[in-house]
């Protein structure tokens, strides 16, 4: 018998709550796990598991765990890149009032993706290409997003990734970026100097709000980027990163 209508949004809103559930397990979690977290029983998360793997959504590893599916990867893709259009103009405005790059990147996974760039007018600035990952404690978005985490979650998050030093300067123990992080939130924005590409200084804000952890970012040689250009940029950010959650809200 097909579901009546109550059934079948009870259903959609199961499946979405089945993927956030694999998600937030790190992607590899047994049916019997998902069940005690969903609350629901043993037959109802295998059937909706089973519709979830039979259209690529969902996928059951060799040891019988399951983990999320590939046919995500493009929807992920496809919904970054439009939020990426959406904060557009505030990148640019950003760049209008500043003179220095900016970029918006989101969580993803373990790593941030940069989703979207209002690049400087000068002749020398900084580039980083859109769809480009990097690690999350070596740039000034990614700590940013780590300091809205419990230090558990971040210590869990870098056991997995490790800390691969992108310079000389980028923090390499685990307790060091904990500092770091600590600092973050007390200022409430993130600075990497030099971590992630030497003569390179970086300012990074959240996004409050934000359907996906996000942050916004401007950098810039150090020669232009100094204390005097922070003074200047952090008033800037707030303003922006709170226009970009308005728009995000009101879409």
């Amino acid at each position: 018998m097909a579901d009546s209508p109550t059934e079948g949004v009870k259903s959609v809103a199961r499946v979405f709550d089945l993927l956030e559930l694999i998600a937030d397990a790190g992607g590899d979690v047994t049916l019997s796990e998902l069940s005690t977290m969903a609350g629901l029983p043993l037959p109802t998360i295998h059937r909706l598991l089973r519709t979830l793997v039979s259209l690529g959504y969902a996928r059951q590893l060799a040891n019988r765990r399951y983990a999320l599916g590939p046919r995500l990867v493009r929807l992920g893709e496809v919904a970054n890149r439009q939020f990426g259009q959406l904060a557009k103009p505030q990148l640019k405005e950003l760049v209008e009032r500043l003179g220095e790059t900016a970029n918006l990147a989101t969580l993803d996974g373990d790593q941030v993706i940069y989703v979207s760039q209002a690049p400087s007018p000068h002749a020398m600035r900084m580039f980083t290409e859109v769809g480009r990952r990097s690690h999350l404690h070596s740039t000034g978005v990614g700590k940013a997003i780590l300091a809205q985490l419990d230090d558990g979650t971040v210590r869990e998050i870098i056991a997995r990734t490790g800390m691969p030093k992108a310079t000389e300067y980028s923090i390499d123990t685990i307790d060091g970026l904990i500092a770091d992080l600590k600092t973050t939130r007390e200022r409430g924005y993130a600075i990497d100097d030099g971590e992630q590409e030497v003569g390179v200084r970086c300012y990074a804000m959240t996004v409050p709000g934000a359907p996906v952890p996000t942050a916004v970012s401007v950098s810039g040689p150090v020669a232009r980027v100094g204390e005097d250009f922070a003074e200047r940029a952090i008033p800037v950010l707030r303003e922006i990163v709170q226009e970009i959650a308005d728009v995000t809200s009101a879409a």
